[in-house]
């Protein structure tokens, strides 16, 4: 820990002109307000705010800030008010104290509506002063630093949070270091195995490579120098292993067939030298095709600007290469708190650098409105995970959206009405289902239809927080009626199992702890699956245990269809419970089930009145649904029984195996399973892709079969009367 003087000079050596006074005052009154308190950890409690100050002071952030950081605890844990800390300090800064600290007193039993609530003040405080974002951020990292003090449970709670809005947060503020720690702490927490079965080949590679980040920055500046660019800086490494682990999900590869595994970025003083040092680089080595972006002429809304280039480098190994000016690099380093940052005693004025303020601004009005803390939570999550793409209207305006929306999210985009009438698309002129992921520059045209409304099914397709929030809000209003008679049965079997009843008291009580205006609105949550009847007797009852039911049984499995309608699962994609499922409706054989991304859907796609909004009934589903995956495994001794042993440590049930392709070295397989559900599937996965002898796992559907009713197979179920 520091004392106030290095505290003082760590400042001063950015900022000369700092007012070590009330540095020191704040650092006395903090010692003063939390003298008795301690951490977990059994040191003293003012330890963490001089941490946190210490992580903001190396940001080279101003004395509110790190004032403010010294106190972001004295309203919320001690004697201390708001008052005092005005008196002593300033209005700034007992303003920006309030608005980072925590709402302990709020009466939330929900963790979900807990959560939201507290981001909505968040961003609500931030929309008046970004630096409250960034005070909580440090706090946050410090917090993660010493999680090992906490208890099991919190330590998972903590780390899930992080992850899923802290991290995200300050990349969409644009600091990509403090991300990548955030992401890594969390990841310790949340997959410990995963990440040292990471770190081992890491430490494998390097020893039969060598150190490839020092021979690949000696090629490098090799290059440089002989151009003349000798003031360039070169900085490389290893990625980190969570961004590795997070590849190797995505893509679905085994470590050994990632390539792009080391990072370098070029700094260089102009941004001219950006492009020859671009040039050199695909001179020198071979470009990977379509790993080209040039984010100096088109930045993201962070304000970032670089360029980034993957070549196929030493011994064929692909390389990632950021090129940037040093006022391009301090954005992309410090985001937001480079519009706070000092050097020499002043302000730094970098052209480059964005103030978030408009984005916060932005979402605070959009959903500052909106009731439903659980959409509250996912849209705020949705908007900091955004990696734009650029798309046009035919009239050539520009229209900035996620990466991964659709042409759904583009009409809301435009306009609510747009998007609610919107019947079909064409992307450059061709016409695309619904469901397609928009790219960079590609021209939007919407095509609407009076009486057109929403399908449920969008919820699942869009990738914007605004499309969610509005096909949610036409959903309720079109399908009120049907929802609540359907929730009213939901409700009356969830109270039977814990011998209750569903009185108009209990559901108006369980209404308030969901914060909805009223009984009924609960009843339409229930019957539209947004929340699940046993969560809310959970919420009213907690120590009363729930009946033990049956196993979900193939023949009650789906909701949604008749009693006595048949149905059978399309065996193109195999559709596993937890996977969100629509049934394509054959007159005089039955229903159809398939995955929301079946393939085969578009063939469907301008019969709408054939789709049917299914789900998955609630429970412990029967190990019978079937799935396929594709792997390939070395051709060693006792590979192929460690593979079966791994699939059965998951309690899955191998029912066939095929041998797709046979190599002196590798076997490639087709494994047929029985699995509950897609959490299963996902285990099984997981497991065999951590598996050094396997190569490369995925799950295998075949678009090809199921085109027809005829290749059913005559499988029918009937459903459960």
């Amino acid at each position: 820990m520091i004392t106030a003087d290095d505290l003082i000079g760590l400042i001063r050596a950015y900022n000369p002109s700092t007012n070590a006074e009330q540095i020191a005052k704040a650092y006395g009154f903090c010692q003063e307000m939390h003298e008795g308190q301690f951490r977990r950890s059994g040191e003293p409690y003012y330890t963490h705010p001089v941490a946190v100050a210490r992580i903001l002071a190396d940001q080279h952030l101003d004395d509110a800030t790190i004032i403010t950081a010294l106190l972001h605890d004295t309203i919320e844990d001690t004697k201390a008010s708001f008052g005092d800390v005005e008196r002593m300090f300033s209005r700034e800064v007992a303003e920006l104290v309030d608005g980072v600290t925590k709402l302990t007193n709020l009466q939330l039993s929900s963790r979900v509506n807990k959560q939201a609530e507290n981001f909505r003040k968040l961003i609500m405080a931030t929309s008046k002063d970004i630096r409250v974002t960034l005070v909580k951020l440090a706090d946050r990292l410090h917090n993660m630093r010493t999680i090992r003090s906490m208890t099991p449970e919190k330590q998972q709670q903590k780390a899930l949070e992080t992850m899923d809005i802290y991290a995200p947060l300050a990349g969409r503020m644009g600091m990509h270091w403090l991300r990548e720690e955030l992401e890594d702490l969390a990841f310790q927490v949340l997959n410990p195995d995963g990440r040292k079965s990471i770190m081992r080949r890491f430490i494998k590679l390097q020893n039969e490579t060598g150190d490839v980040v020092q021979q690949i920055k000696g090629d490098l500046l090799e290059e440089l120098e002989r151009a003349g660019l000798e003031g360039a800086e070169i900085q490389g490494r290893a990625k980190k292993p969570y961004s590795i682990w997070r590849k190797m999900q995505n893509k679905e590869l085994s470590f050994s067939r990632l390539s792009d595994i080391y990072g370098f970025r070029v700094i260089v003083d102009h941004e001219s030298d950006c492009y020859r040092v671009l040039g050199l680089i695909h001179q020198r080595w071979r470009a990977v095709p379509g790993r080209f972006k040039d984010y100096i002429s088109q930045p993201k809304s962070n304000g970032y600007r670089s360029i980034h280039t993957t070549v196929s480098g030493r011994n064929a190994r692909r390389v990632e290469v950021q090129i940037r000016t040093k006022s391009m690099h301090q954005v992309a380093e410090k985001g937001a708190a480079a519009t706070w940052s000092y050097r020499d005693g002043a302000r730094v004025d970098n052209p480059f650098a964005l103030d978030p303020s408009t984005w916060i601004s932005s979402l605070t009005e959009r959903f500052s409105s909106e009731g439903d803390d659980g959409e509250f939570l996912e849209a705020f999550k949705l908007e900091m995970y955004t990696d734009q793409v650029f798309c046009f209207s035919p009239k050539g305006d520009v229209i900035k959206l996620p990466r991964g929306a659709t042409p759904i999210d583009f009409a809301y985009a435009i306009h609510t009405r747009i998007g609610a009438a919107c019947v079909s698309a064409k992307v450059d002129g061709i016409r695309v289902p619904l469901w397609t992921r928009l790219r960079n520059g590609q021209s939007v045209q919407i095509i609407t239809a009076e009486g057109q409304t929403p399908p449920a099914s969008w919820i699942d397709i869009v990738a914007t927080g605004r499309a969610k929030t509005a096909i949610r809000r036409s959903l309720r209003e079109f399908d009120r009626e049907k929802f609540i008679k359907l929730g009213k049965e939901f409700a009356r079997v969830a109270f039977e199992n814990v011998n209750k009843k569903a009185t108009d008291r209990a559901l108006k009580t369980a209404a308030k702890h969901y914060g909805l205006p009223s009984a009924d609105e609960l009843l339409a949550r229930l019957g539209s699956s947004e929340i699940a009847a046993r969560d809310v007797v959970a919420e009213l009852y907690p120590n009363l245990k729930v009946r033990d039911t049956d196993e979900v049984g193939p023949a009650v499995a789906l909701m949604g269809l008749e009693p006595g309608q048949k149905f059978t699962h399309g065996v193109c994609c195999n559709p596993l419970p937890g996977e969100r499922i629509v049934g394509i409706i054959f007159k005089g054989h039955g229903v159809v089930i398939h995955t929301i991304d079946c393939p085969n859907l578009l063939h469907y796609e301008t019969q709408m009145d054939r789709w049917l909004d299914l789900h998955w009934r609630d429970g412990q589903h029967a190990a019978t649904h079937p799935a396929q995956i594709i792997t390939t495994i070395l051709n060693g001794a006792g590979v192929m029984g460690r593979i079966c042993t791994l699939i059965g440590d998951q309690n899955a049930n191998i029912s066939d195996i095929h041998f797709l392709d046979r190599k002196p070295d590798y076997f490639k397989l087709l494994v047929e399973l029985e699995l509950r559900d897609v959490s299963q599937l996902h285990m099984v996965l997981t497991a065999l892709e951590a598996e050094s002898d396997v190569a490369e796992v995925s799950r295998h559907r075949n678009p090809e079969l199921g085109r027809d009713i005829d290749s059913m197979n005559g499988e029918w179920g009937e459903i459960g009367v």
